[in-house]
């Protein structure tokens, strides 16, 4: 399970491995924070924000995968990262827990990222298939179709992660 080794809750503070001896670099930024993740197989840049758990915060969590995309030159799969993130986001504000969530997208390869939001529910969401009469519950279903399958939970002791994988090209990771 990733562990991020820098976090910014209030400020946003954008921290990256300088190379020298293990120092790191800090620079203002007013989006989001952006971290290393430790994967076990290596670190990925991350860009995180702790958000208010309300439907308006799907905006600044749109605003903040695609700042993270552009920066990493991976427009091409903006458009289906924004909607991923909108749907992961009022999953989230629908059924979890507390007065924040915490809006993840990390670059796994050259040309993938996943999405993710940590909420403190422990309650994992269900995908199912919603009738034509009703006026939700196709959250997930657009999250299996854009991310073709390849999204998941993570549970963790006080909550989970929803995650979703996207690629500009599917192809193996480099």
């Amino acid at each position: 399970m990733p562990e991020a080794f820098s976090y910014a809750p209030a400020a946003f503070v954008v921290t990256a491995p300088s190379g020298a001896a293990g120092q790191s670099s800090v620079r203002q930024t007013e989006v989001g924070a952006c971290a290393m993740i430790q994967t076990g197989t290596g670190l990925l840049p991350a860009y995180s924000q702790s958000l208010p758990r309300t439907a308006a915060s799907a905006a600044r969590a749109r605003r903040l995968v695609g700042l993270a995309l552009e920066v990493w030159g991976l427009t091409g799969v903006r458009d289906a990262a924004e909607l991923v993130v909108s749907e992961l986001l009022a999953n989230a504000v629908q059924h979890a827990r507390r007065e924040t969530v915490r809006v993840i997208v990390t670059r796994l390869a050259a040309n993938e990222v996943r999405v993710a939001v940590v909420d403190l529910s422990r309650e994992r969401p269900v995908l199912r298939t919603a009738d034509a009469a009703q006026e939700s519950g196709r959250g997930l279903e657009i999250v299996e179709a854009l991310s073709l399958g390849r999204w998941g939970v993570d549970p963790m002791p006080w909550g989970k992660r929803v995650w979703a994988d996207l690629a500009v090209e599917w192809g193996p990771r480099e």
